[in-house]
């Protein structure tokens, strides 16, 4: 049992690399300005653009799945906050130096907002999504309880309901919803975070047979995609809907969820490779480094200028874009890869320091007292 546990760590880790090369793969189309605008003509460069953003979307809720997913069966640690606060702030204090230093950055560009942005990333939502994850994780004692002291029917109905509220509303009605935030909050995390909870604790039986996950997986993303193509034909002709051509590509949208947990089940029940564990080895060894490299690329004073550093620019054909797309999303995963790799590195040789001092010992206090208070009933 526990050797079938570790296989499935792996193929968990490969899914979590694979989503952070979809989340540079979002960025690379979006922030290149390779998605073509809907409300005009497309290119054949422009409709596989969309395609490839179709296959990419699902991204931000397969990491939100994998966090869930491990998290409903573990106590709530001070420190994993205090870690990445503190990996953020590696990411948004020493960047900007290194980019001035380089002159890549003139220093008459920094702002004082932007001082303020690196010094209190979360707070002034430098990364969007490490605002909403934090608040996600800090509700987990919360979350965590409310799964425990629930049924699979009552857990099943709660997902529902929110699932009603939050997606299927802005599914089928044709308007941008004024409650509608895209999933790009932490209440949209949370709704993420019960079905990770759910497939944990029950699963789900029909995705089970890869076969039919995979199935699952292809139609979702094809799905976003002739939607979309659907609603900007509707649009075309008359004028209206403008403000919903683009929603099946909003996290919260019931494909893109049904693309993450699809894909989630995929990697979940893959068979590992045994005969080569130093493969193993090593993407456990590299998959926790992968949040660097959304830290690294997103960096307010790099997130819109690296695209064009790797040739969004100098995409003018189908195949070119495919040639671009790729070599972009590899040269960024590697460098970030590299770069974190060095920063945990550099974070475990301080944290040694602290091991067994006051702060360790207030912190693993103050982890008994919310752990024991979400385990009360």
């Amino acid at each position: 049992m526990a050797e079938q546990h570790k296989k499935r760590m792996v193929n968990i880790e490969i899914l979590r690399l694979l989503a952070m090369a979809m989340v540079v793969s979002l960025h690379y189309l979006a922030k290149g300005e390779l998605l073509e605008k809907l409300t005009g003509p497309l290119s054949l460069q422009g409709h596989l653009a969309w395609i490839l953003e179709s296959f990419s979307i699902a991204a931000v809720d397969v990491y939100v799945l994998i966090s869930g997913y491990f998290l409903v069966e573990t106590g709530f640690r001070c420190r994993r906050v205090i870690s990445l606060v503190l990996q953020v702030m590696f990411y948004t204090c020493l960047l900007p130096m290194f980019l001035v230093i380089t002159g890549v950055l003139p220093p008459g560009e920094i702002t004082f907002y932007n001082i303020l942005q690196c010094v209190f990333p979360t707070n002034m939502l430098h990364y969007w999504f490490v605002s909403a994850y934090v608040l996600m994780f800090l509700f987990t004692p919360v979350l965590n309880a409310a799964v425990r002291g629930m049924g699979r029917g009552q857990l099943q109905g709660a997902i529902v309901l929110l699932l009603i509220m939050e997606s299927l509303s802005k599914t089928v009605i044709p308007v941008r919803l004024e409650l509608d935030n895209l999933g790009y909050d932490a209440y949209w995390f949370m709704v993420v975070y019960l079905i990770a909870a759910y497939i944990r604790l029950y699963g789900i039986p029909f995705l089970e047979k890869r076969g039919k996950a995979i199935l699952c997986y292809i139609l979702a993303c094809f799905g976003m995609y002739l939607l979309t193509m659907l609603i900007r034909g509707a649009y075309l002709v008359t004028g209206q809907f403008e403000n919903f051509i683009e929603s099946a590509y909003g996290y919260n949208h019931l494909l893109t969820i049904g693309a993450a947990t699809a894909l989630f089940y995929i990697f979940k029940n893959r068979e590992a490779d045994g005969k080569r564990p130093w493969v193993s080895k090593f993407i456990c060894g590299i998959a926790p480094c992968s949040f660097g490299v959304y830290l690294l690329h997103e960096q307010v004073n790099v997130r819109y200028e690296w695209p064009f550093w790797l040739g969004a620019d100098r995409c003018g054909s189908p195949g070119s874009l495919l040639l671009h797309w790729l070599g972009a999303v590899l040269t960024v995963m590697v460098i970030g890869l590299a770069v974190d790799y060095l920063r945990r590195l550099l974070f475990q040789g301080a944290g040694r320091l602290f091991v067994g001092g006051r702060l360790d010992r207030a912190l693993r206090k103050a982890d008994a007292r919310v752990n024991g208070s979400a385990q009360e009933k």
